[in-house]
């Protein structure tokens, strides 16, 4: 127990580190049961279809083990019953662990009186009814099926709308946990009963009140933090203020979580009673935008000063940074950002952009960037890295490139 009730902003950004599992020592060799580890730790990885340079549920784990291979995770999540992840509506689409499933119960029975889910998937249920059903039947009768197995001629017992529709209605019985992932093929979720995916014992165990469920899910969020305001832990698991508030006050009446002060927060924070508190960081790794160390841009401003948004959806000529911009951690700091994209069918990485953040050095960040970003083009099989010459610290990776391998500068 770290025991004080008032941190330095240093001294909060290092346990947040710890918490999310950067001041550990990486393995040579990030086996199954690391991954394990690391994926209770974190309490879920964020899903996304963006692929430009890899999906974004595997590389949280890349930027904390090191290289592993990612069938480890397809394993983890689709392996039949011996899974031991789950996909749900965790922050965002998520793999969770398997023995959370009963924390997100009051979710999924919330979502069967179409409470807290999109309007879109609302109305399937509202309007189509029959459909919904309809569709529930036939997977229990056929066993696993994607929304464009609808589409398909042949084998059907009876006719299908739009693809459209079918997905809003199978999101439905996703969203209330009347079908589940059963794999996915080609990205693309197919769906089936919990009760011929799940392991068992996720699915015999006791499912606590809806409340008692909160104050655990915000308890998994205080581990995974380290240190965190009310909004933080709130985002974690994306709860209603309404419900976070008082959940967050039974548990420091109870001692579950402490109230502390952190230097330059304007909001009282809370502090895991196992925070650990290093005496310092020597981190180093690239970071998706589906990071759960960053994915909650006020708080990445708050602890490191690095403004941060996602300009995916951004017009090309509006893009301050690029398309899908990866942030550099580099010790205990965020030091520069990379436009990144990962060219399969011509076996490279392509550094689109590059920058260092406001009073970094670009000889300071380029060697340990260039080692990081080679990194990752093994990782994903690509043979070669280009620098593109766009960005501030552009140049300086390219020099530091181009000494290493001057055929590809």
């Amino acid at each position: 127990m770290i025991g004080r009730d008032r941190l330095s902003a240093a001294e909060a950004r290092r346990i947040a580190l710890a918490a999310q599992g950067f001041a550990e020592r990486r393995s040579d060799t990030a086996d199954a049961t690391l991954l394990r580890r690391a994926t209770r730790r974190l309490g879920l990885l964020q899903i996304d279809s963006v692929n430009i340079v890899v999906r974004a549920h595997y590389m949280p784990l890349f930027s904390r083990l090191g290289a592993y291979a990612p069938d480890l995770l397809d394993k983890a999540a689709y392996d039949g019953r011996r899974r031991h992840l789950f996909e749900y509506w965790g922050h965002e689409a998520s793999l969770l662990p398997v023995e959370h499933y009963p924390l997100f119960r009051w979710r999924m029975a919330a979502a069967e009186r179409l409470e807290g889910i999109w309007d879109g998937i609302a109305q399937a249920k509202r309007d189509q009814a029959a459909y919904v059903e309809q569709l529930y039947e036939e997977i229990r009768v056929r066993g696993p099926l994607a929304a464009s197995d609808f589409e398909q001629a042949g084998g059907r017992t009876g006719p299908w709308w739009g693809r459209s529709d079918g997905k809003r209605a199978l999101e439905y019985l996703f969203w209330c946990g009347r079908l589940t992932t059963a794999t996915r093929r080609n990205f693309e979720r197919v769906y089936d009963l919990p009760e011929r995916v799940l392991p068992k014992a996720a699915l015999a165990a006791a499912v606590p009140e809806r409340d008692e469920a909160q104050r655990q899910l915000l308890l998994i969020a205080a581990r995974a933090l380290g240190v965190a305001t009310e909004p933080d832990l709130r985002d974690y698991f994306r709860l209603r203020p309404a419900d976070s508030r008082p959940r967050l006050a039974e548990l420091v009446e109870a001692g579950a979580l402490l109230p502390v002060t952190v230097a330059g927060w304007s909001h009282p924070a809370y502090l895991h009673p196992e925070a650990k508190l290093p005496r310092r960081v020597e981190a180093q790794a690239l970071l998706s935008p589906f990071d759960p160390l960053i994915w909650e841009r006020d708080r990445t401003e708050r602890i490191w000063n690095f403004r941060y948004r996602i300009e995916i959806y951004t017009p090309a000529h509006k893009r301050q940074h690029g398309y899908y911009v990866l942030p550099f951690l580099l010790g205990e700091a965020l030091v520069g950002r990379v436009d990144l994209k990962a060219d399969r069918a011509a076996g490279c990485l392509r550094v689109l952009a590059s920058y260092a953040e406001p009073g970094i050095e670009a000889e300071r960040a380029a060697p340990s960037l260039l080692q990081s970003l080679q990194d990752m083009a093994a990782w994903l099989g690509l043979a070669r890295i280009e620098v593109v010459p766009r960005g501030d610290l552009a140049e300086t990776l390219r020099r530091h490139h181009a000494a290493l391998a001057p055929e590809d500068a």
